[in-house]
């Protein structure tokens, strides 16, 4: 009688134990698949997320990059540059402005800004009036002329450069050789789209 009594607590320790160790897995499997669909989601959403955003920017900054200014007044830096020594009236330097390729810009309706040597000795205004603002594209060409001495008497200073940029403001002044000068109270004229326009007086 007492190992009968033995046997079936031995029996039911067993299956308590058994089914002690069935739920805990149950609880462990149950707890694994509920994390995962949490995680899942949660990885998508942060690798579309930036996709989004860096679509957005793109379209934004190509859209702008693309569009072209309109009426963009001309810096040093956009112009194919060259000059000329002139003998007419007394001599001069004859500067020569084109947009180099793929550029557009306006010529402001001034004369440009000339200066000379180190000490940025800077040339006056050969014309009274104002020009007229000219649009530099493919082969249209503006022309002003310098006049490095309008005085009678000797001296100056003996120069083989000028400096030239599109106004005060312009951020790249180009140094254009020009051969030996002689600097004294210079003069520049208005940009004009015919050379012979461009002749400075005295």
């Amino acid at each position: 009688m007492s190992g009968n009594r033995r046997k079936t607590s031995l029996v039911t320790t067993v299956l308590v134990g058994g089914a002690m160790l069935l739920t805990a897995c149950q609880d462990t499997d149950a707890g694994t698949d509920a994390g995962a669909p949490q995680t899942s989601p949660s990885t998508s959403t942060s690798a579309t997320t930036p996709a989004k955003d860096n679509k957005n920017g793109s379209g934004t900054g190509s859209g702008t990059g693309g569009q072209k200014p309109v009426g963009q007044v001309c810096r040093a830096g956009d112009i194919a540059w060259s000059t000329k020594s002139e003998t007419q009236a007394g001599g001069y330097i004859l500067v020569v402005a084109k947009a180099k390729p793929g550029i557009s810009c306006t010529l402001p309706a001034v004369h440009p800004t000339v200066a000379f040597g180190s000490d940025g000795t800077e040339a006056g205004p050969a014309e009274q009036s104002t020009g007229k603002q000219i649009t530099l594209s493919g082969s249209t060409t503006a022309y002003a002329g310098v006049n490095p001495k309008t005085t009678g008497a000797n001296g100056g200073k003996e120069l083989d450069s000028i400096i030239v940029a599109i106004g005060h403001d312009d951020p790249d002044p180009v140094s254009l050789p020009v051969g030996t000068i002689t600097v004294d109270k210079p003069v520049v004229t208005n940009w004009h789209t015919s050379p012979k326009d461009a002749v400075p007086t005295r």
